[in-house]
């Protein structure tokens, strides 16, 4: 091949070798990547032996590659008060902190896998690791046999990404882009949208038949049909969320892919080349799973100890608290965007998160669930389904004309301290798993109809 061919192929192997490393990047990974940071290796340079040098160059890139390293020390203190007994508290508060940076670092991890694997098998890592924080949690409480906080946290991490996190970009976006339009593809929003009100039908349905069979209206074979009722409908959410994953993958791929973000001067990183090893890559993340593993088990061991030294209830801990602090690094990231006027990306890790707890992570728990013999289902409680319902709506309607200022960002972030003021000042029944109506309300029609009869009615007699 001549030089004149070369130098026409040249940039055109290059772009295309650019672009096939872009296709693996999501907006989950490009929010990470606002929180990470260029490593200096002046000094791991000057290592003589090799082997060392390489093995210090990764610790480097994992441990220090990112903004949130200075939160690390709370992952080791997590463990000296787990083993020293500080105390039940102490050790619930420095093991959320150390669940901050273990998230960011396990989506860095899993981009670094994606450029050796391709992108379809980085999005599938990236639906399998995304929100693994929530699914360890679910699975130490179901081991646990903690139900109420099972629900509760995935409830709240949908919650949280629909209306705090979102609400939250949208505001501080509007005020720092005040006078610039602020557009973003509505053809993305729809497809999460869509899939968001089948999870939340899929969870009205066993609300629905329990209150159905409870006024009389039905009758059902058996007590556990609600249970078989739930699981049914999570293997059909799973099979929704498996096309999902073709759909974005595969068929309709130019919806998702995120805009890539220009250098504005600022040191945000931006990868086009793997700086791990595929080896190197693969041990860091299965290390670090096993550390956020045990971490997500100190939590579910504590959060009722904090619930009764803060004098909070569990579901306020469980729907606020963690999904706030658990979600910390990639919510940053939502909003860094958010204020580049990139709100594509932003909508990418709000609703795609949400979206991928609600039709995967929820589901994924039920059918665990039933493995392990724990009797979870999709019944969260008329409150619980009707919050989600309602923060889905709101959501919806603030996404259907194609731009954002801050007015609609803080009309999601007032919703969102509504819904939790009510869960502030909400109170379980002791000794109960879900909340629990007063018989009056459990009985039937003929029953409710007595009781009315006689307090609006009089007889002549």
């Amino acid at each position: 091949m001549d030089s004149s061919a070369v130098a026409v192929a040249a940039p055109l192997l290059e772009a295309g070798g650019k672009e096939m490393r872009h296709l693996g990047r999501t907006a989950h990974n490009m929010s990470s990547s606002s929180l990470r940071k260029k490593s200096d290796t002046s000094l791991v340079r000057k290592v003589p032996c090799a082997a060392l040098r390489g093995f210090l160059s990764t610790l480097q890139e994992v441990l220090f590659g990112t903004k949130l390293f200075v939160l690390f020390p709370a992952v080791l203190l997590a463990v000296v008060a787990r083993y020293m007994r500080f105390g039940q508290v102490w050790l619930f508060v420095l093991s959320l902190i150390g669940l901050i940076p273990l998230a960011e670092r396990l989506s860095f991890l899993t981009e670094q896998i994606a450029f050796y694997t391709g992108p379809t098998v980085g999005g599938l890592l990236n639906a399998t690791f995304g929100n693994v924080t929530e699914v360890i949690i679910a699975l130490f409480a179901l081991r646990e046999g903690k139900i109420t906080v099972v629900k509760c946290s995935l409830l709240g991490s949908i919650l949280s990404n629909l209306l705090l996190v979102l609400g939250t970009s949208l505001f501080f976006g509007g005020l720092a882009n005040l006078g610039v339009e602020q557009p973003y593809d509505r053809k993305q929003a729809d497809v999460s949208t869509g899939l968001l009100i089948l999870g939340v039908l899929c969870q009205s349905m066993p609300l629905m038949l329990r209150y159905a069979v409870s006024a009389g209206e039905h009758a059902v074979n058996s007590d556990d049909s609600g249970l078989v009722l739930s699981r049914a409908c999570s293997v059909l959410m799973i099979l929704a969320y498996g096309a999902y994953l073709y759909f974005q993958l595969k068929t309709h791929r130019q919806l998702f892919e995120p805009q890539e973000v220009e250098d504005d001067g600022d040191d945000l990183v931006s990868e086009d080349e793997a700086v791990l090893g595929f080896t190197s890559a693969m041990v860091w993340l299965a290390v670090m799973t096993v550390i956020t593993a045990l971490l997500s088990e100190y939590v579910v061991s504590t959060i009722e100890a904090a619930s009764e030294s803060w004098e909070l209830s569990v579901s306020f801990i469980s729907i606020i608290l963690i999904p706030i602090v658990g979600n910390a690094a990639e919510h940053a990231g939502a909003i860094i965007f958010a204020f580049k006027n990139k709100l594509d990306i932003t909508l990418g890790v709000s609703l795609g998160s949400a979206t991928q707890i609600s039709m995967f992570v929820v589901p994924l728990s039920v059918l665990v669930a039933w493995v392990m013999g724990v009797p979870m289902d999709l019944d969260f409680n008329l409150l619980e389904t009707g919050s989600l319902f309602l923060a889905i709506l709101v959501t919806s309607f603030t996404l259907q004309d194609g731009s954002s200022h801050y007015l609609k960002g803080l009309l999601l972030l007032l919703c969102y301290a509504v819904i939790g003021v009510c869960f502030f000042v909400l109170r379980r029944r002791s000794g109960r798993d879900s909340y629990s109506l007063p018989p009056i309300f459990c009985s039937n029609h003929l029953q409710l109809h007595i009781v009315f009869s006689h307090l609006l009615c009089f007889d002549d007699s």
